[in-house]
């Protein structure tokens, strides 16, 4: 990219310049674009590099826009950025944030707030719960860059109506027969796609897990009624084989194999048309199955928001390449080149949107919209390993008798929140 090339042509400069005193001019100073390093997660499609490169030249020499990549795993993605930003690493100028990573990162000091006229520009037209993602105790510490969704995914030639809610969905693939397409896939691996699912559950049933950053919710019923949808589903003849260890790509290819139901992000569409376009040509999308008949379901929430370190030296000028990079525009080129959800509504409306989701970009939409964001609290990584230590395996639920994995919720959940989780 011609912006690195140009940010490393200048720190090599300024080692040059150093024995004559001139270092303290380099990074901008003496006119020349200041290097502005970026810590992301890689998207295959290659559309960071291409936004990158696109508000570097929009900047008119302002700025140069250095990438550095992070691993496509979330957990090693925020350990290498929590051991960076503890160790107050002023190389890092913006970041790429989980959205249940903000409340964490803001907590901690890591992040600036954005000043009030900034923070209404970045947030025109976002969606309501993605800006949730962005918050922290009334302030916006994250800039949505992109959003993203499951969807209720399943074969229109085994099933002629989509299924509402999950017990619904388990008899329907118990009738089908594991012959025949009845088998179900979704995220059910110790990880945390594991507290995606658990969290959609419980906000589906009517409940939240925390109603505030250190106030553990959980109300009994509606809690226990989405653990028995859990357990049903997990210990289903229509559970996969490899339920307990499975993930969005395990799932996937399960669903490309033959299963007639799936819950997954939208990637999943584009993987299928690409590796069993059989399937891909009779898949349908539907909203992710609620829990109560009649309840509208509350579908997981994931996506990227945008901050600036705290310790940037640079911050300024970070604010203005955030600003750049969450413009419609560039989540428009994030959308066709990774089949990213754009976390402003009105895009949606685009031709751009409408050709990476065919047919269903108005139930993205929707989807997002209503979605049930995960807790927003500076523990939030002790709550999950939480959710996950009291909930995994799903099978060890008795959806005839939840009580006893609720009350093993509860307390898990509750000690999570009175850690300080920060490392």
């Amino acid at each position: 990219m011609r912006g690195r090339r140009r940010a490393r042509l200048a720190v090599l400069t300024c080692a040059v310049m150093i024995g004559v005193g001139a270092l303290a001019g380099c990074g901008g100073d003496d006119g020349g674009p200041v290097s502005l390093k970026w810590f992301i997660a890689i998207q295959p499609g290659g559309s960071i590099q291409k936004v990158a490169e696109d508000c570097s030249k929009a900047s008119g020499g302002k700025y140069d826009i250095d990438l550095e990549l992070l691993p496509t795993d979330a957990s090693q993605q925020r350990e290498q950025l929590v051991r960076r930003l503890g160790a107050e690493d002023s190389s890092i100028d913006l970041i790429g944030m989980d959205v249940v990573w903000t409340a964490e990162f803001a907590n901690a000091g890591w992040i600036r707030k954005w000043a009030p006229a900034d923070r209404k520009e970045v947030s025109r037209g976002v969606f309501k719960p993605v800006l949730e993602t962005a918050s922290y105790e009334g302030d916006l510490y994250g800039a949505p860059f992109n959003s993203n969704t499951q969807l209720l995914w399943y074969r229109k030639d085994l099933v002629p109506k989509p299924p509402k809610t999950w017990d619904e969905m388990v008899r329907m693939a118990e009738k089908l027969g594991p012959d025949n397409g009845g088998q179900i896939q979704l995220q059910s691996n110790k990880y945390e796609g594991f507290t995606v699912w658990a969290n959609a559950m419980i906000e589906s049933a009517g409940t939240q897990i925390l109603s505030g950053p250190e106030t553990v919710d959980l109300t009994q019923g509606p809690t226990e009624k989405a653990l028995a949808s859990m357990g049903l589903m997990a210990n289903s003849p229509a559970a996969a084989p490899n339920l307990t260890t499975s993930d969005e790509d395990t799932s996937r290819l399960g669903f490309e194999a033959g299963a007639a139901f799936m819950v997954n992000y939208t990637f999943a569409y584009g993987s299928a048309r690409e590796n069993a376009p059989d399937v891909a040509k009779n898949m349908g999308a539907a909203r992710y199955p609620g829990i109560v008949p009649g309840r509208e379901s509350k579908p997981p929430l994931g996506g990227f928001n945008l901050g600036v370190s705290t310790y940037s030296k640079h911050a300024d000028l970070a604010f203005d390449a955030a600003k750049c990079l969450t413009e419609p525009r560039q989540q428009l080129t994030v959308t066709e080149l990774d089949g990213l959800a754009p976390a402003r509504s009105g895009l949606y409306d685009t031709k751009a949107v409408k050709k990476a989701f065919p047919g269903f970009a108005n139930l993205v939409r929707e989807s997002i919209e209503t979605a049930g964001p995960r807790p927003v609290t500076p523990a939030y990584q002790d709550v999950s390993l939480g959710i996950q230590d009291a909930l995994h395996p799903p099978t060890k639920i008795d959806p005839d008798d939840p009580g006893p994995a609720y009350d093993e919720l509860k307390d898990k959940v509750q000690q999570g929140v009175d850690r300080e989780g920060l490392l």
